[in-house]
C-alpha cells in the first residue's frame, strides 16, 4: 500500500470507493492516558467491521496534543489492543515499533498542507485570544470548549506564504452547508461557518491542530472508512471542507457510533470509577468478558456473556447497535469481576 501524497483527486471510478483498492480503516488513538471501556467499545467495533468488511486496518498514534501526551502511553495502548485481540495490517508509513504512523516524527506533510492552504487564500495567522473572540461574539459560550470565530474578525485574506509557523492559523470557512451520508447516523447536513466559523488548523506550538492533521494522515494512509465516536460527528463537516480546500480525494465514508456514558449520562471518565482495560486485566478478567460486554452494549448479544474476538467479527451488525449511548453501570462492573 503506497503512501498517498497531497495530490489532486483521483479521476477514475467511484469517488467513495475507487476500484484500485479495497476499503481502508484506521485505529488512531491519542496517547493521553490508558484505554477504558468506552475506547475499547469503539475500537472493537471498528476492528470487527474492518475484518467483516474485508478492509485493511492501519494504526496511527495521534501525539500532537502537547502537554496532554503521557510518556509510555502509546506503547501501553498498543499492548492493550493486542491483548483484546485487535490486530492491524502493515503499512509503509508505519514505524518499526507497532507498525504505527506516529504523527510527531515528521511534520513536513502538515507543513506542505499549510503551504497549499495559505497559497490558496484558505488560511491566515490569527493570535486573538479566547476572550477577544468571545467579546466579538453575541455572548460567551459557557462550558463550551470551542467558541465560534465570527467572520467579522477575519482579516483581509489573500494568497501568501506559510511564513508564521509559530502562530495560530485559522481556516477560511466558506459559507453554506456540508452534507454527507453517515453509515450509522444517516444523512447529515452541517453548517461549519455558523457553528464554529474559522477554526484553528495550526497552533502556536508549531504543530498542526487535530482537524488538519487527521485529514492529511487519512489521505496519506488512504483511509476510506472512518469509524469513531459520535462526539466527533461535528468534526466531519470541517474535515470534508479541508479535503476540498486541499484538493484531496476520494473523501472517506464516516461511521459515528454512540459513546459509552456513566449512569449519570455523562461520558465515561474517572468520576465513574476505574474503567481502564488494564485495571480489569490486572484483576484477572478475561478479554472475552470485556468483548462480551461490548457486544451486549452494541445489541449483538441478548445478555452479558463471554465472546471471542472471532465471534465478535461474525456477530457485528450496525443495524443492531442502539442509537442511544451505552451505559456503564455498577452491574456491568460486578459482572466483569465476579
Amino acid at each position: 500500500m503506497p503512501e498517498a501524497s497531497l495530490s489532486p483527486e483521483h479521476q477514475n471510478g467511484d469517488p467513495a470507493q475507487p476500484a484500485s483498492r479495497q476499503g481502508v480503516s484506521r485505529l488512531a488513538p491519542s496517547p493521553t492516558g490508558a484505554l477504558h471501556l468506552g475506547n475499547a467499545r469503539t475500537f472493537l467495533l471498528n476492528w470487527a467491521l474492518a475484518r467483516r468488511g474485508g478492509w485493511s486496518l492501519v494504526f496511527r498514534i495521534e501525539d500532537l496534543d502537547g502537554p496532554r501526551i503521557k510518556p509510555g502511553a502509546a506503547q501501553a495502548i498498543a499492548d492493550t489492543l493486542h491483548w483484546l485481540g485487535i490486530e492491524w495490517d502493515t503499512h509503509p508509513l508505519g514505524t518499526a515499533a507497532n507498525n504505527a504512523l506516529v504523527q510527531s516524527t515528521d511534520l513536513s506533510p502538515y507543513r506542505e498542507a499549510m503551504e497549499r492552504l495559505a497559497s490558496r487564500a484558505a488560511a491566515y495567522p490569527s493570535d486573538l485570544t479566547r476572550a477577544q473572540i468571545e467579546a466579538a461574539a453575541s455572548a460567551p459560550q459557557e462550558g463550551v470548549s470551542e467558541v465560534v470565530f465570527p467572520a467579522s474578525l477575519r482579516p483581509p485574506v489573500g494568497p501568501r506564504g506559510f511564513d508564521l509557523p509559530e502562530s495560530n492559523w485559522r481556516f477560511v470557512t466558506p459559507p453554506g452547508t456540508v452534507g454527507f451520508d453517515d453509515a450509522f447516523a444517516g444523512r447529515q447536513v452541517v453548517d461549519p461557518a455558523s457553528s464554529i466559523g474559522d477554526f484553528v488548523i495550526w497552533t502556536k506550538r508549531g504543530t498542526p491542530a487535530y482537524q488538519l492533521a487527521v485529514v492529511v494522515d487519512d489521505h496519506r494512509q488512504q483511509v476510506s472508512e472512518i469509524v469513531r465516536g459520535d462526539d466527533l460527528l461535528p468534526s466531519a463537516g470541517r474535515q470534508l471542507l479541508l479535503y476540498r480546500a486541499l484538493g484531496l480525494g476520494p473523501e472517506p465514508r464516516y461511521t459515528h457510533v454512540p459513546l459509552v456514558v456513566g449512569a449519570d449520562g455523562r461520558r465515561l471518565a474517572k468520576r465513574h470509577g476505574d474503567s481502564r482495560i488494564d485495571y480489569y486485566r490486572s484483576r484477572g478478567v478475561r478479554r472475552e468478558r470485556i468483548i462480551g460486554l461490548v457486544a451486549w452494549w452494541s445489541g449483538l448479544l441478548p445478555s452479558r456473556q463471554e465472546l471471542s474476538p472471532d465471534d465478535l467479527v461474525a456477530a457485528v451488525d450496525l443495524t443492531l447497535v442502539p442509537r442511544t449511548p451505552a451505559v456503564f453501570t455498577p452491574e456491568d462492573d460486578a459482572w466483569l469481576t465476579r
